[in-house]
């Protein structure tokens, strides 16, 4: 992570992707963002600059950011240290856009209801929360994810 991202200031004044309101990215979005090396850098970078809205981390993409951040086989090699991750994370919050968003009262039954099935399926869990979460605050989760792209996310 030489970079971690652009800053607000080269926004561009067009039309966002997105409708301005509460947008949560998926932990593959931070990623790309904070990694001009990521494969997704330069979607996540667009979206980014176009997007007039809150940008969210919810506590589920905060530690998933930390941990990915911090795991040598994510950085190709070059994990950073615990400290470091914490920085790259708080550069986000110079940006007025993001926020950390708490985890609403209602999110249980929103999170049930999405990660119902007869299938075992280890990966459901976190995309069913992530999915919950942005149901529960009137937000979109932003991800590269095709898969949550068919469940209402906005796969860039």
């Amino acid at each position: 992570m030489k970079r971690f991202m652009s800053s607000s200031s080269s926004r561009r004044a067009h039309a966002p992707l997105v409708p301005a309101g509460l947008s949560i990215p998926d932990i593959n979005v931070w990623m790309a963002l904070a990694a001009p090396e990521h494969p997704h850098n330069s979607q996540a970078e667009r979206w980014w600059r176009q997007h007039e809205g809150h940008i969210g981390f919810v506590r589920l993409s905060q530690l998933g950011f930390l941990r990915l951040a911090t795991t040598k086989a994510a950085m190709d090699g070059k994990p950073l240290t615990i400290d470091e991750a914490w920085l790259v994370h708080d550069r986000f919050y110079e940006d007025d856009r993001v926020t950390f968003v708490s985890e609403p009262s209602d999110v249980e039954k929103s999170f049930r209801e999405t990660a119902a099935g007869r299938t075992a399926s280890p990966k459901v869990w976190a995309d069913a929360w992530m999915l919950a979460i942005a149901s529960a605050t009137g937000g979109v989760l932003v991800t590269f994810d095709k898969a949550l792209g068919a469940r209402g996310a906005l796969c860039l």
